[in-house]
């Protein structure tokens, strides 16, 4: 216990001492009305003193010995607790007696008459408080008891959630890799029988985005300008597929190189625009891709020239549903996925927290 709450629990004990000292000269003025003050003072002055040297002990004792005597059978705890509050007001009232006999309040012939006499009220009072400090320290442990079980099972919700939030992140990353694998290597392929040169500098350079993809698995987000460069190096294979027919144009602000998104999370957009407006026209596309900052957010945008679509269309469990799935386990409400059609173009926005810990 530091000195701070030590003084704080003396102050409480004065107190209730000193509110138990009035209830004698509250009988005394009942009994006798016409009492003078002087007689009330002075009387209270010796409660006060009783009060102090009895409840002192009481407060350090009763406690203690109620707490310490739940697990015993109930005669042997009650009468441990009665020889206790009884122990309790003989020692402070012999102690209160000493005192007055010290400060010469009265002689030392009248100590054991008074000791006596006052005694009976002494334990009648003793017991009283005590069942009210022994009644109020079982409730504030049971209290104690229910909060630290409360506190410790919402924690252990917490952290089953927490598991069960990362285990359904790992399963949705986890079929990211082999679809991006093999989109990849099916673009790779077509270039073997033109270009084998061509076709082995690509390999290596899907290896690199190959470990790319695998070493942000053990991260949650990634950098912007990290996700960039890994769509950068996806289009450049591509377009050794698609040649002329894709297009593309990246505008991110430098400021916004170090904002943090999911892994793959940009390069799905762009797979999809890849897939759905430049493989399906041979007249080919445009992607361009823009990024802003607003309200907190980092907002990501990949627009393609392709036909209209809808987002909910998307197939369960792959591109853009699994990347709505990703982004609902990492952010919760807090980040979102939307397609809007203007001007004849497809606009998938994405938008998350700047600053923030994921889920």
């Amino acid at each position: 216990m530091d000195t701070r709450t030590y003084r704080t629990s003396i102050l409480k004990v004065v107190l209730w001492d000193s509110a138990i000292a009035l209830i004698p000269p509250i009988l005394l003025f009942a009994l006798n009305p016409g009492i003078t003050w002087h007689r009330l003072l002075e009387d209270f002055r010796f409660s006060w003193i009783y009060s102090n040297c009895i409840g002192g002990i009481a407060f350090l004792l009763i406690p203690k010995v109620w707490m310490g005597t739940c697990a015993y059978p109930q005669w042997l705890r009650w009468s441990a607790r009665v020889t206790a509050m009884l122990a309790a007001c003989v020692t402070g009232a012999l102690l209160a007696g000493l005192i007055f006999v010290g400060l010469h309040w009265e002689p030392i012939d009248h100590f054991w008459p008074e000791f006596l006499g006052s005694l009976k009220l002494a334990v009648l009072i003793t017991i009283g408080a005590g069942l009210a400090i022994g009644v109020y320290s079982t409730l504030r442990e049971r209290l104690e008891e229910t909060t630290l079980e409360l506190r410790t099972k919402e924690l252990e919700r917490e952290r089953a959630l927490k598991l069960a939030t990362e285990a359904q992140l790992a399963s949705l990353e986890s079929r990211i890799h082999p679809h991006f694998l093999f989109n990849t290597l099916n673009s790779i392929s077509s270039l073997i029988p033109e270009d084998p040169a061509r076709a082995e500098r690509l390999v290596e350079q899907m290896a690199a985005l190959l470990r790319f993809s695998l070493d942000a698995n053990q991260s949650g987000l990634v950098p912007l300008a990290s996700e960039l460069k890994i769509v950068a190096d996806y289009l450049d294979i591509e377009r050794a597929r698609f040649g002329d027919r894709l297009r593309y144009q990246i505008d991110v602000p430098a400021d916004l190189n170090e904002s943090r998104v999911p892994p793959l999370s940009l390069q799905t957009l762009v797979e999809n625009s890849v897939k759905h407006a430049i493989a399906t026209d041979r007249a080919g596309g445009e992607i361009r891709i823009t990024c802003a900052s607003a309200h907190g957010l980092c907002r990501v945008e990949v627009s393609d020239s392709g036909p209209a679509f809808q987002l909910e269309s998307a197939p369960s469990g792959h591109g853009l549903d699994n990347l709505k799935d990703r982004l609902s386990a990492l952010f919760g409400d807090r980040a979102a996925l939307v397609l809007q059609r203007v001007g004849g173009r497809n606009n998938l926005i994405l938008s998350v927290p700047q600053a923030v810990t994921p889920m």
